[in-house]
């Protein structure tokens, strides 16, 4: 007798996240939205494989609306003339007051709008956007620095060496 479980445990297995993890890294991130992208059948399907990468991604506002650029979605094996640009722009979906919003911030403070994290939401493709300033070498030697005494700090909690 079949319990009905087995559609949920693939599910949770296909839940696909894609991580900016140079994003972290190259910018203090102040403030994150989650948004909308449009995109082809043919990139679902390529994104749901995990052949997405969003390293060297940047967002930008042109005309009132949000486009993400150089995000890399590989070709999807079977799409054959569905198929588009690998790295071709692609635009956010936000409300205007959000984008009017993340626009003032960005050009009043001199932020960047960086993409984190890539992820499905009840069969949506979500992007994770992160309001940023670019940190200074010192800065990226500080968080690593911390970040180390804290595992040490850690280790010698549980009394590991």
């Amino acid at each position: 007798m079949a319990t009905g479980t087995k559609g949920k445990d693939d599910a949770k297995k296909r839940n696909v996240s894609i991580l900016n993890r140079k994003a972290r890294h190259e910018y203090e991130i102040e403030e994150t939205y989650v948004c909308g992208i449009a995109l082809t059948g043919t990139e679902i399907k390529s994104i749901r494989l995990g052949l997405a990468n969003l390293q060297d991604s940047f967002c930008r506002v042109q005309n009132g609306e949000m486009w993400v650029n150089n995000f890399y979605i590989a070709p999807y094996d079977q799409g054959n003339r569905y198929n588009v640009e690998s790295r071709r722009t692609r635009k956010l979906l936000l409300h205007k007051w959000q984008i009017i919003k993340i626009s003032n911030r960005v050009n009043e403070r001199g932020l960047a709008i960086v993409p984190t994290k890539l992820f499905f939401e009840r069969g949506y493709v979500k992007l994770e956007i992160g309001i940023g300033r670019g940190k200074k070498l010192w800065d990226k030697r500080d968080s690593i620095a911390a970040r180390d005494s804290d595992r040490d700090a850690r280790r010698e909690a549980f009394g590991r060496d």
